[in-house]
């Protein structure tokens, strides 16, 4: 649940507390190494409210004072919900690495406030296509337009490897590849071994096993 959870309990932390006019200015007053857009511009950019923004803003900070989350600090995020150490350790670092380059949409090395509230906005509160759209951009790791059987593995052994037997639905039946392979085979509309948006989009509609191993992203995001 990470990002998800994270942006919970911030937002629920805010709400426990006095919120002063400065506080309510100082995403748009605050100097620091990076300065995020307006607050009304990001109200427009995304599903939140000027004090949400400013409540997940003040959260931002406390985790990052730069304004800025490399991708070390983000793996950090995740490996907080998803401990490493001992046989039973789960490794959240490789699926973090995943997300993060669907969050830094300029692909410079590091996300800004405004890509980590667009990407929780459509992640909490966007609609069934939005979300298909963003899960489409975590497999297409290339970033070409298309999802091969190779890059749907590599994103899919991350959950196993972070998730395992504990993710709803269940991966333990099956073996990453197996997984893959039955997906990817319902997917592949014109059996090209490539996987467009529109084929993602159709098969995720209308088969709902495929959209029932999409809900598995309700629990690691």
């Amino acid at each position: 649940m990470t990002l998800l959870h994270w942006l919970k309990l911030k937002l629920r932390e805010g709400l426990k507390t006095t919120i002063s006019d400065h506080d309510l200015d100082d995403l748009e007053m605050q100097t620091v190494r990076y300065k995020p857009e307006g607050l009304d511009q990001l109200c427009r950019a995304t599903k939140f409210t000027k004090k949400e923004l400013q409540l997940m803003y003040r959260g931002f900070k406390q985790e990052c004072p730069s304004g800025l989350v490399n991708e070390d600090t983000f793996k950090d995020i995740y490996a907080q919900f998803f401990p490493q150490g001992g046989k039973s350790s789960y490794d959240s670092s490789h699926y973090a690495h995943y997300v993060f380059n669907s969050f830094d949409t300029d692909h410079n090395g590091s996300i800004t406030f405004e890509e980590f509230v667009t990407g929780l906005s459509v992640l909490s509160r966007g609609t069934l296509h939005e979300k298909l759209n963003w899960a489409f951009n975590l497999y297409d790791i290339n970033g070409d337009g298309f999802i091969t059987r190779d890059e749907m593995l590599l994103i899919v052994q991350s959950i196993y490897d972070m998730m395992g037997k504990y993710s709803e639905p269940t991966l333990e039946d099956v073996t990453p590849q197996e997984h893959v392979e039955r997906v990817f085979l319902k997917m592949d509309l014109n059996k090209d071994g490539m996987v467009t948006i529109d084929e993602f989009i159709e098969s995720c509609r209308r088969d709902e096993t495929i959209t029932k191993s999409m809900h598995v992203f309700d629990t690691i995001l």
